[in-house]
């Protein structure tokens, strides 16, 4: 399962409840795009969450 490379958010675990109040497991993912960033070591891709991209926390590399 990929993570945020910034951020390190990955999976979170939770249950659907029905009317009737049954639980059944299920997953929420993060939104991730994998995208070239610039690092200290230069550009290379990685998976990156819409998050911390809209909030400029990654300068994306042309």
């Amino acid at each position: 399962m990929a993570s945020c490379f910034v951020c390190g958010k990955t999976r979170t675990i939770g249950n659907n409840v029905s009317h009737a109040n049954n639980r059944t497991k299920r997953q929420v993912l993060p939104n991730l795009q994998r995208t070239k960033i610039v690092t200290s070591h230069g550009s290379k891709r990685e998976y990156v969450c819409t998050r911390c991209l809209r909030s400029g926390k990654v300068k994306k590399a042309v």
